[in-house]
């Protein structure tokens, strides 16, 4: 029997969470959740017009993101920025099975062009540039005790995405 997995993609806006879970979930034939459609429509709101969201707004939403990952028994790779250690901790505690994080970094500079150009393509994706600095204050990469590792999201989409699943694959058959 394979063992229950829960991987979640985490960082700040940008980062390319949706796009390599997404992709990943694909190439595994595993479950994908994007955090982003489990957002409050009041989430969505703030977030839309440029205001950052704060504790009380992300608790409803991480309860969602568990609750839907708690569904599966199986892999799943899960989009959600898990910015705080906190977050991270509860997402852990309330799947119930075995939760690794894979913590995508770039330079903010990078980043901001990137959620320019989604907010572009995708005509208005609530996730302005201008809330990156916000995510970029608060994060709290992860910590030597929390089951992670950090990915790189410099170079291609394509090397990117071959460093992840490399990583992915280390820790199924490690």
């Amino acid at each position: 029997m394979k063992r229950a997995i829960c991987f979640v993609l985490m960082g700040v806006s940008g980062s390319g969470k949706s796009t390599f879970a997404s992709a990943l979930a694909s190439q595994l034939k595993a479950g994908f959740i994007e955090g982003d459609d489990l957002h409050p429509a009041s989430n969505i709101g703030k977030m839309s017009n440029g205001i950052p969201l704060n504790d009380d707004d992300r608790w409803p939403w991480l309860k969602a993101i568990a609750a839907k990952v708690g569904q599966d028994n199986n892999l799943v790779f899960v989009a959600c920025s898990a910015l705080k250690k906190t977050y991270r901790g509860y997402l852990a505690e309330q799947i119930g099975f075995e939760c690794y994080f894979i913590h995508l970094v770039g330079a903010e500079d990078v980043l901001a062009a990137r959620i320019k150009r989604r907010q572009e393509s995708q005509q208005g994706h609530f996730m302005p540039p201008i809330l990156l600095a916000s995510q970029v204050a608060i994060l709290e990469p992860p910590d030597k005790d929390e089951p992670h590792c950090s990915v790189c999201v410099s170079g291609s989409a394509d090397q990117v995405f071959e460093k992840i699943l490399h990583e992915v694959r280390r820790k199924l058959t490690g």
